[in-house]
């Protein structure tokens, strides 16, 4: 019988080579669970992706902008038959935000949502003149061609012209997400582990670090736990995803969905640092299995 450690790839991006700092605890706890664990960036095209046993998605946050790569990318791990955390069909599934659409039709409240592309993008804004809206890629993280106006407006107007080609989603603004702020709670295995509500930067509407953006640590309310089980629930997978990060706002009472996030997602490890070790032993197990 092999001695050898189970090999996992943390597939990260070449900005950050040696994996965001706050997922290097993460890799010790791999480590410490067993595994022979390493940071490689996912556009490198001298790896043998076959020499893994599995490939855990961690900082990859390039893979929107480089997208046909990136789809192209996991079939070649398909073909080699490495094992993806999460799995390549959820994740390709999960790389555009169309989804929302189907887990409403399953039942899961979501932010109200209306996809457009080309001709249709003017359209469908023009039937909310005098709203305010915002307007991100189907395909996308980070905020990128985000935007943000009043429907009808010469200023919003000008922010559409300068969108690269492409589908988009069109919502309404939820005042929520700056008064009250985001929440994101973190599971693993499809068991719920933490949360945190996240908060603008003044004068900002987007809830990222890089934006000035700042996350508390918190117990999510009943309604938002109800919310986010729901939308695992719905996920066509025969198995929980190994981890899942469901986004979303209160807004009257009702939580809503804003994004599950199922590829690369930051996972507020250092706000909850028990969770680093609830992760390893989950995908530690997971390739056990």
């Amino acid at each position: 019988m092999s001695d050898r450690l189970p090999r996992l790839a943390l597939a990260t991006s070449a900005e950050h080579a040696q994996l965001h700092e706050d997922d290097l605890p993460l890799l010790a706890a791999l480590r410490e669970a067993g595994l022979d664990a390493v940071p490689v960036v996912w556009t490198d095209p001298s790896i043998d992706w076959s020499s893994y046993d599995a490939v855990l998605l961690r900082s990859i946050w390039d893979y929107h902008k480089r997208y046909l790569e990136f789809t192209e990318w996991l079939g070649q791990l398909d073909k080699a038959g490495v094992r993806l955390l999460n799995d390549s069909a959820l994740v390709r599934w999960n790389a555009d935000k169309r989804y929302l659409l189907e887990l409403r039709e399953k039942g899961v409240a979501i932010v109200p949502t209306q996809v457009a592309a080309g001709a249709c993008l003017r359209e469908v804004v023009g039937g909310l003149t005098g709203q305010e809206i915002v307007v991100k890629p189907t395909v996308s993280a980070s905020a990128t061609h985000t935007v943000r106006g009043i429907a009808g407006s010469a200023e919003l107007a000008a922010e559409l012209d300068k969108l690269p080609d492409g589908a988009y989603l069109v919502q309404p603004f939820q005042r929520e997400v700056t008064a009250d702020g985001e929440w994101s709670l973190l599971y693993f295995d499809g068991q719920f582990s933490h949360a945190v509500l996240k908060r603008a930067a003044d004068g900002d509407f987007r809830i990222q670090q890089e934006f000035g953006g700042t996350s508390e640590a918190i117990e999510p309310p009943p309604a938002a736990l109800e919310v986010a089980e729901r939308t695992l629930a719905s996920l066509d997978v025969r198995v929980p995803p190994v981890y899942a990060r469901i986004d979303g706002i209160m807004a009257g009472g009702r939580f809503l969905l804003m994004e599950a996030e199922l590829i690369e997602p930051y996972l507020f490890l250092p706000d909850h640092p028990a969770a680093y070790t609830r992760f390893a032993d989950v995908v530690t197990t997971r390739l056990s299995a």
